[in-house]
């Protein structure tokens, strides 16, 4: 079977590896029908995070699942699943408290080899969530919102939640990639009446639109601060934070009214004391790592399979294995919002 490989700074490639068997009973080998190119494998990509050179990638897909281990009971062979980048145990404190990315019991924190035509999940009892039927029975389209449920439309609500998005509120979503796109579609789930998209390309602003955003501000630093403050009045009820830079942080807390919540789920890039203009200001800074089974368990899925949101469209490029490379560079050079790889018909 063949997975894609991080090779070096810039060159990723699929090569052949022998078929994943269970190890521990807790395991489940799945076939990978699609999977998909994650801004945070940009980090690596550019070299600007270290990887051990030589290892496979990927931490989102959907598939089918092959074989089980003795003590997996919740999915069986056949079972299609939405496979989530966290492996949460459901029973230690931290997964009983709906944030499984923290699990106690995970060796897999963020995952990994997700890009390829099998993959060996790790506590897969509890972690993987089961969708109806089988892949035939979803439109291209489908396939491509339950594929965005294993990260980041999840990553996306879980700004939203951390922010403590409520109806009628009025939310700033920092961020036009893949995760920030989520975040406004969340804002709207979860019942915001205006949404202030901050983005200054125009495809992901129209796409922002379509997905609930009211407005678009592309300014940014002090002047998105000015006017997105003058827009609302003295600030948002909420700040979803997607992007992590410094400035980014920054400015969401700047654009919150007095007790908002910034969600926060943009990768720190840089190190930043963000600590004095929350104090003064009274707003909230928390989120993390999204509770992905959780999100899809509690909402999404059932958002998705009636149709209420389309998080799918966020891929707009598709590429194959041979062709991982590609859709990579599509990523890097701004060329695709969120790169799809149809790896199983």
């Amino acid at each position: 079977m063949r997975t894609a490989v991080f090779v070096e700074p810039g060159k990723v490639e699929a090569r052949d590896f022998e078929h994943p068997k269970i190890q521990e009973p807790t395991d489940a080998v799945i076939k990978i029908i699609r999977a998909c190119v994650c801004g945070s494998d940009l980090w690596w990509f550019r070299g600007l995070d270290e990887r051990k050179h030589n290892t496979v990638v990927g931490h989102e897909a959907i598939g089918v699942v092959e074989s089980v281990g003795a003590e997996v009971t919740h999915v069986a062979p056949g079972d299609f699943v939405i496979m989530p980048f966290t492996h949460g145990c459901g029973h230690c404190a931290a997964c009983k408290a709906g944030f499984e990315a923290n699990c106690f019991n995970s060796k897999e924190h963020g995952s990994s080899g997700f890009q390829g035509e099998y993959v060996r999940y790790t506590l897969a009892d509890w972690s993987l969530v089961k969708v109806p039927g089988q892949p035939d029975d979803y439109t291209d389209a489908q396939l491509n919102d339950l594929l965005a449920l294993s990260d980041v439309m999840a990553t996306g609500y879980h700004a939203a939640a951390s922010a403590e998005v409520k109806p009628g509120d009025t939310v700033v979503v920092m961020g036009d990639g893949a995760v920030g796109l989520c975040g406004v579609i969340a804002a709207k789930l979860r019942g915001a009446k205006r949404i202030i998209a901050m983005s200054h390309h125009e495809d992901r602003a129209a796409l922002a639109r379509e997905f609930g955003a009211t407005d678009v501000v592309a300014e940014r630093g002090d002047a998105a601060v000015a006017k997105v403050r003058a827009m609302t009045n003295g600030g948002a009820d909420a700040v979803l934070e997607c992007v992590g830079t410094s400035l980014s942080v920054d400015t969401a807390i700047k654009v919150a009214r007095p007790g908002a919540v910034v969600g926060r789920i943009g990768i720190p890039q840089e190190t930043t004391d963000a600590n004095a203009i929350p104090f003064r200001t009274n707003v909230g800074l928390r989120g993390g790592i999204a509770s992905v089974t959780t999100y899809d368990r509690d909402v999404l899925l059932d958002a998705v399979l009636k149709g209420e949101i389309h998080p799918g469209r966020v891929f707009t490029q598709r590429f194959d294995l041979d062709h991982v490379q590609e859709a990579y560079e599509a990523m890097d050079q701004r060329k695709a919002i969120k790169s799809l790889l149809v790896i199983s018909q």
